[in-house]
């Protein structure tokens, strides 16, 4: 019996010197965050329309404001940027300077953000900074005003044969990180 309590002691001690002897090691864990940045024209004015009807239009231009124009997602701090796919608005007979045409961008009616800062621009084929922000925003609305010359500049850009005369660009709206 003495031998088999030894026996019992030597196994108890042995498993108990086994939980002495526990290891650990370690594992890094990293969230990495990447830049994302989105802008969409509201759906419903992805066409903006300035239309000279009145003397008084061509007196003093015409100006459209479009609330809630823009949303923006940034998950920092970001820029955007304005630009015309090129120097001329063009038209079947003729074409019109885009730098005519003035982007007067302020905070949405809606979700606004703070702390931006706003910077009109005239068109133009190369970017102009128009919104800045420090930080990010999560669906941002920003409200745009497009203004077109007054002092009678397109009195002689009418044509008989388009009722009425058209002048078009693609204006492009960019995000980017700051």
């Amino acid at each position: 019996m003495k031998s088999f309590l030894l026996i019992l002691s030597v196994f108890v001690l042995s498993l108990v010197g086994q939980s002495a002897f526990a290891q650990t090691d370690n594992a890094t864990l990293n969230i990495r965050l990447y830049p994302i940045q989105t802008i969409t024209v509201n759906p419903t004015q992805k066409t903006v329309n300035l239309d000279y009807k009145t003397t008084t239009d061509y007196t003093n231009g015409v100006s459209l404001a479009q609330a809630d124009h823009l949303t923006v997602y940034s998950t920092g701090a970001f820029v955007v940027k304005v630009k015309s796919a090129a120097s001329t608005l063009t038209g079947a007979k003729a074409n019109i300077d885009a730098s005519d045409v003035s982007i007067s961008p302020l905070a949405g009616t809606s979700n606004q953000l703070a702390n931006a800062t706003y910077t009109p621009a005239n068109l133009s084929a190369t970017d102009q900074t128009i919104i800045a922000s420090t930080t990010g925003s999560v669906n941002k609305n920003f409200n745009i005003t497009y203004k077109a010359a007054g002092a009678q500049k397109y009195v002689d850009k009418y044509f008989k044969t388009e009722n009425p005369t058209v002048y078009s660009t693609t204006v492009t709206y960019t995000i980017e990180a700051n």
